[in-house]
């Protein structure tokens, strides 16, 4: 009997044990869209970063009159008249989508903006839609956390204005969902600023769950009222002056900003198959809450390197490995260092083997983006490893002292300079190359963490990308009116020029 019971046990432990994860068990992103502060495409985000330019500006006047809610003492107004914005948010062609012009005037702008997105990622993919669902369930993640457009239309309403302007963030996702016909699980998800970070682990949870062939996934993020940015003031969060100072001597808070942006995700041994153009793949992931703090929006060094921790150990990668964080990085003089803490604390603070580790903050060229900082931090990744570079994080030549970087191998990224491959030893102590791996951080307010393990493509579908782009291509352009036509051939002239 005690035999026979040892070996019910030992096949319930196999049952409930973690299996190990095989070599093409990642989740590959291939395709990757936004817009972004003084960035129509990624291509030009690319630019600004690798050029050192900061995006930040006042508010545009078709938004609202900043100098009229302004006022440097914060008691009649907001002391901040700065940030992050992106350009005609207000434009939308209804048509094109067979949406009717009072519904598309109802629609929040996000979610306008997010479907645009989202037909820009399957473009980026050369992935058409029809082709992707008929393959079988596509989900759709997006993080939000802001309904300005609310609020515009309670006021429009309290002025005598009937108007049916709403925000419904479910509509986010269903929206794009309904117009590809895609049959996947498809939500929002509101963590606050961890948001896109979380929609994006829970889209590659459900690739991996089997519940979705393929996912979209990101976030979007609007300042439409001028309440947003006074509410922000109200609290303390926001810094008085136009720069975003992350990990830098003056940081005194975040400069809020705008942003929508989205990835394409498949699993890698299909998209493998499939012949996809991987951008990069996503080893593991992870989320986590920071329990109680010293105050609700004071974070947890311990909490982030614990999720840090659990990431890395989904992607069964070591922390010597990584060499580059895009950090949360919000330019805070308190959640600085705390988050430079908990990067001690989870990746080790000397790595002789490895060198340095490079930390930076695209929060600096753009402000905070909220619900979508993960999907920008991603993005940026995205483009490092195109390049094959790292792009400097702006305002930190002066470091807040308080880091504690000098007895760590942790450097803010601080010029435009190649990603190196590390250089480990094997098993055998035989040296070998490392792909370029990364992590995302992202922490939400109350406690909300999620990180993301990303790492460089190496393999057949690279190789075959790289023989294509060496043979002539035939690429024909199509649209509805001659100005479309024009606009979409301008656009891929851009496009290519930067390529």
């Amino acid at each position: 009997m005690d035999h026979k019971r040892k070996q019910l046990l030992s096949l319930l432990a196999q049952l409930v044990a973690p299996t190990k994860a095989p070599a093409d068990a990642g989740v590959a992103i291939i395709g990757v869209a936004g817009r972004y502060p003084l960035a129509d495409d990624v291509g030009e985000l690319w630019a600004n970063l690798a050029s050192g330019r900061d995006c930040i500006r006042e508010v545009p006047a078709e938004r609202w009159d900043a100098d009229a809610f302004h006022d440097a003492s914060g008691r009649q107004g907001c002391y901040s008249k700065w940030g992050g914005f992106i350009d005609d948010v207000d434009k939308f062609d209804p048509m094109f989508w067979q949406i009717s012009p009072a519904d598309a005037a109802a629609m929040d702008p996000q979610e306008r903006l997010f479907l645009e997105t989202a037909a820009a990622v399957l473009d980026d993919a050369g992935c058409p839609a029809a082709k992707l669902a008929a393959a079988g369930p596509v989900g759709v993640f997006v993080g939000a956390m802001n309904s300005n457009y609310e609020w515009m239309g309670g006021e429009a309403d309290a002025r005598g204005v009937e108007t049916e302007a709403h925000s419904n963030y479910w509509s986010l996702a269903n929206r794009v969902s309904y117009v590809f016909d895609f049959r996947g699980p498809s939500m929002a998800v509101d963590t606050a600023c961890s948001a896109a970070s979380t929609a994006i682990h829970l889209a590659c949870e459900s690739i991996r769950r089997n519940e979705c062939v393929a996912a979209i996934a990101g976030g979007v993020n609007l300042i439409l009222h001028p309440m947003h940015m006074r509410t922000l003031a109200r609290r303390g969060m926001i810094s008085r002056g136009p720069k975003l100072q992350a990990f830098g001597a003056g940081a005194d808070g975040f400069v809020d900003g705008e942003g929508v942006g989205a990835v394409l995700l498949k699993p890698l041994a299909a998209a493998v198959a499939d012949g996809d153009r991987i951008l990069a793949v996503i080893r593991g992931t992870a989320i986590n809450a920071g329990g109680k703090t010293g105050g609700y929006t004071v974070p947890s060094s311990s909490a982030q390197a614990e999720v840090i921790r659990a990431a890395l150990a989904r992607a069964e990668v070591g922390a010597e490995t990584i060499n580059y964080v895009e950090a949360h990085g919000t330019g805070t003089p308190l959640g600085d260092p705390i988050e430079i803490a908990g990067l001690v604390a989870a990746l080790g603070p000397s790595r002789v083997a490895g060198g340095h580790v490079a930390v930076g903050s695209v929060k600096s060229n753009v402000g905070h983006l909220e619900s979508a900082a993960g999907i920008v931090g991603l993005t940026k990744v995205l483009l490092q490893l195109r390049h094959a570079q790292l792009a400097p994080s702006l305002h930190a030549a002066a470091l807040n002292p308080k880091l504690g970087l000098d007895a760590t191998s942790f450097a803010i990224q601080q010029r435009l300079e190649p990603w190196p491959k590390l250089e480990l030893s094997g098993p055998e102590g035989a040296p070998h190359s490392s792909p370029r791996r990364a992590i995302v951080s992202s922490f939400g307010g109350g406690g909300a963490n999620a990180c993301l393990v990303v790492e460089e493509y190496c393999g057949p579908a690279q190789e075959r990308e790289q023989a294509a782009l060496a043979a002539p291509q035939l690429l024909v352009l199509s649209a509805k009116s001659e100005y479309s036509l024009r606009a979409n051939a301008g656009a891929l002239a851009r496009y290519l020029s930067r390529s």
